[in-house]
């Protein structure tokens, strides 16, 4: 399948769970685009993530992650990182799914606290307990990321397994439809 018609993998997940790292991977691998939201937002809008929420607050942000899922990158051939929270937005679980499919990475607390607690460009952590923080947010946003796309479990993995497991999921979903 050329790139030109291929459908986009939208990586979906909590912070640290590994969506921009495999996602580079998977990208290199398929020979496909890769596109990390977060980043693109931040090029278009010439700050950083946390002065975005800092100036204009979560709600301008999420204005920002609607218009690049309906508008903002190509309908084809991408490996899409999406922000942690985007999957929430009303609508754009739709919006991807016409455009391809949604894998939900997964890790545990323990492992997401281990790979975003020297990360200060992560504005929901920077709170005085960031572990009980990753639980309750977890908590409240686990059966979004259970129901909205096929799981993966990034915990104990190397990224190439992790790769080669999308990479497999993705080959099925093709032949299916």
């Amino acid at each position: 399948m050329s790139k030109s018609s291929a459908p986009n993998i939208y990586l979906i997940g909590f912070m640290g769970t590994g969506k921009s790292t495999i996602g580079r991977q998977l990208a290199q691998q398929l020979d496909y685009l890769f596109l990390d939201s977060d980043q693109v937002i931040e090029e278009k809008e010439g700050r950083s993530i946390p002065q975005i929420f800092s100036d204009q607050g979560d709600a301008a942000f999420r204005v920002m992650e609607k218009a690049f899922v309906e508008s903002g990158h190509p309908e084809k051939g991408c490996v899409v990182s999406c922000g942690g929270g985007l999957i929430f937005q009303e609508g754009l679980q739709e919006v991807m799914e016409s455009k391809g499919i949604i894998i939900s990475l997964f890790a545990s607390p323990e492992t997401i606290y281990e790979r975003t607690r020297a990360n200060a460009n992560r504005p929901l952590l920077q709170v005085d307990d960031p572990m009980a923080e990753i639980k309750a947010l977890l908590e409240k946003r686990m059966p979004v990321y259970l129901q909205a796309g096929i799981g993966v479990l990034t915990d104990g993995r190397t990224i190439s397994e992790i790769v080669s497991h999308i990479v497999r999921i993705y080959q099925r979903a093709l032949a299916e439809s």
